[in-house]
């Protein structure tokens, strides 16, 4: 089975100083097209807007061409394309009953495929208003073990659609280049060959606990830090300054890029969890409608569940282990050993079942549960002559064998009880 993977390298371009002035009125274009395309697209809340980029196409490109006279046509394309993508994101929020509005571009963002770009390893030849201009890479002098190294440099790795941004406090360019590459996933098809770890994900504490016990990231530390930036950029706004006013949109979205780097390390545990004991899925709960379920306060409902598996799967296609998710109901109420499920079997980070008297950290019985639902799904889902396959997921002290042929439904059953902390050989398995 052949996937196909995708990394971003931000590399810094040594544009010639003549021509600095070109990729500039480039991007005004650029922005022109996928403005007027919103504003011909965004039709709420009168008609239905337009997400089709062919539709839209069909209706404006010409008059865009000829408004952009020197716009190279590809690049014309691509702004329509962004911005019906956009719209098309616009509108999925706004059924999930999210606020939002038309989108509006204003930043230096310029996107090019091998059409409008001609990509080397050392350079790439970009397409502007005034013909093409020729941009070495300022790359490391010891590229090895950097992403340049790993990606641009490597030559398992091609260019696909990329991005030119323009950092205006420095006066550099960078292309955000887009390295793909197909691999050769050796990846199990049998649910017999698999080996599941779960994952509960968690917006106290820790910010994910494994079925292995393995505990990752600090839920706290994150959102203090989250409610340090924006008390910070509260403050500039009452304060009113000028200095204040240059200095809040300065930081930006500092506090974004900064979880964004805290939840890539996280999701690098995980992965090198799942390789340690041998998996070859990852198990996390469905939790794409959390904000409906739970409380209203601001750390749930900016909490970043998505981020997280996102990232996760990211790592995880180039380890060949595959990234899934299963219904989240009463993975936090359900022993994990004897089946039996109440609500008084948690107590904050307590879990303490009433039936059998198992205990353990409430998130980690909650991450073992989580592996064996994928489990049972993985063995539902084999066909085999005997009406069933064997599936293991990953423990603390080892793995637990579930047999599909003994499972008729989500309940437990005595086969498939965890004994002891320690797994015996014959629950371990190999």
């Amino acid at each position: 089975m052949a996937w196909k993977v995708t990394r971003t390298v931000r590399v810094r371009l040594s544009v010639p100083d003549d021509r600095k002035s070109d990729l500039h009125a480039t991007n005004t274009k650029f922005q022109y097209c996928a403005n007027r395309t919103a504003d011909w697209a965004w039709r709420y809340p009168h008609e239905h807007c337009v997400t089709s980029k062919s539709e839209a196409e069909a209706a404006i490109y010409s008059e865009l061409r000829h408004e952009t006279d020197g716009l190279h046509a590809n690049l014309v394309q691509k702004a329509i394309k962004r911005a019906t993508d956009d719209i098309g994101n616009c509108v999925d929020r706004l059924a999930e009953g999210e606020n939002t509005s038309k989108p509006h571009y204003d930043t230096f963002s310029i996107v090019y495929d091998k059409r409008a770009a001609t990509y080397y390893r050392d350079k790439v030849s970009l397409a502007t208003v005034n013909g093409r201009v020729e941009c070495e890479y300022d790359l490391p002098d010891h590229p090895e073990g950097t992403p340049h190294g790993e990606y641009l440099l490597n030559e398992d790795y091609s260019f696909a659609t990329s991005t030119v941004h323009y950092d205006s406090e420095a006066d550099e360019f960078y292309l955000h280049a887009a390295m793909e590459r197909e691999i050769d996933v050796d990846r199990p098809e049998k649910a017999e060959d698999s080996r599941v770890l779960g994952v509960d994900c968690n917006v106290d504490d820790h910010i994910a606990v494994t079925s292995t016990g393995k505990f990752i990231g600090n839920a706290d530390y994150l959102n203090h830090q989250r409610r340090e930036f924006e008390k910070r950029r509260a403050g500039l706004q009452q304060t009113g300054t000028r200095s204040a006013h240059l200095t809040y949109h300065r930081i930006g979205d500092r506090f974004g890029r900064w979880s964004e780097d805290y939840l890539y390390r996280c999701s690098k545990e995980l992965v090198a969890e799942a390789k340690r004991h041998g998996c070859t899925h990852i198990a996390f709960e469905n939790l794409e409608q959390i904000r409906e379920r739970i409380s209203g306060g601001k750390k749930f409902q900016q909490w970043a569940f998505r981020a997280l598996q996102e990232q996760t799967a990211a790592k995880a296609e180039l380890a060949g282990i595959s990234v899934e998710t299963v219904e989240p109901s009463y993975t936090s109420q359900q022993c994990s050993k004897c089946g039996c499920t109440v609500e008084e079997n948690r107590n904050g980070q307590r879990f303490a079942c009433l039936d059998c008297s198992y205990t353990a950290n409430a998130d980690y019985n909650a991450a073992k549960n989580v592996a064996r639902k994928l489990a049972l799904k993985l063995q539902r889902g084999q066909k085999s002559s005997a009406g069933g396959a064997f599936c293991q997921y990953a423990l603390k002290s080892g793995v637990m064998t579930v047999n599909a042929t003994e499972v008729a439904s989500d309940a437990y059953v005595s086969a498939e009880r965890e004994s002891t902390d320690k797994p015996t050989a014959s629950a371990v398995g190999s």
